[in-house]
């Protein structure tokens, strides 16, 4: 059993924290292109990321940012038989995700040059192993 304070188990915490915070700018990035309905969305997240987000995590979201005027959204009937909401950035849901690409772009960046000494080539494999 893992124990809550271990190296590992703060770095899953810190991974799902570090997940959560870029969650707003993977979704206007998967709506850049065009509109999308919720399910469109999560597969989006999926198969472009390693974000593995569910419903419950992504809805809340996409109500905050459309009271936030990034958002807009409307119900279009579907081929199912059932209609859809379909989610679509707004001119201040574009310049936001631009925004927010720019301060990720440089945070990783330094983030990127920071790490280097740190990265598997740089760093011999046994001080990697985490220790008892």
């Amino acid at each position: 059993m893992t124990n809550d304070s271990s190296p590992s188990a703060a770095a899953e915490k810190w991974e799902v924290q570090l997940r959560k915070g870029s969650l707003e700018l993977a979704i206007l990035a998967v709506l850049w292109e065009g509109p999308l309905y919720g399910l469109e969305i999560l597969r989006n997240l999926e198969s472009g990321s390693d974000l593995v987000v569910v419903e419950g995590t992504v809805y809340p979201l996409l109500t905050r940012l459309r009271s936030l005027a990034l958002l807009e959204s409307e119900w279009v009937e579907s081929d199912s038989g059932h209609p859809r909401k379909y989610y679509r950035l707004t001119d201040a849901g574009r310049r936001r995700a631009l925004a927010m690409t720019r301060i990720w772009n440089r945070f990783s960046a330094s983030m990127f040059s920071l790490l280097a000494p740190l990265s598997p080539n740089a760093v011999p494999q046994e001080n990697l192993e985490e220790k008892p």
